[in-house]
């Protein structure tokens, strides 16, 4: 499976890393919820299961990834500071949309 972080995404996930709740976890990216052709993602701290693929980013970042949900491969993480502080996950390989979380 894949996944792609920006540079900014890269480090506010290394912030979320050193707090006290992140202790043993890592980043998962999820799937909040479906509708139509598309998903739409969150960004939670959680330990690997049975099910996942601990994908090794660029930036190097461990995410977790569920290998049972297609829609996760290929995952891309933003993080924009401009016009809000937010992170947009996008999947270019499943869809064309664009979601803000």
């Amino acid at each position: 499976m894949k996944c792609k972080i920006n540079r900014n995404a890269a480090k506010v996930l290394k912030e979320m890393l050193v707090t006290e709740e992140a202790e043993g976890k890592m980043i998962r990216v999820a799937i909040d919820y479906m509708h139509g052709d598309h998903a739409h993602y969150k960004i939670v701290l959680d330990t690997a299961t049975e099910h996942d693929e601990i994908v090794h980013t660029e930036k190097g970042i461990d995410v977790l990834l569920d290998s049972r949900e297609e829609f996760l491969d290929g995952v891309w993480i933003q993080y924009f500071y401009v016009p809000q502080e937010e992170f947009i996950i996008t999947n270019p390989s499943k869809s064309p949309h664009v979601h803000n979380h």
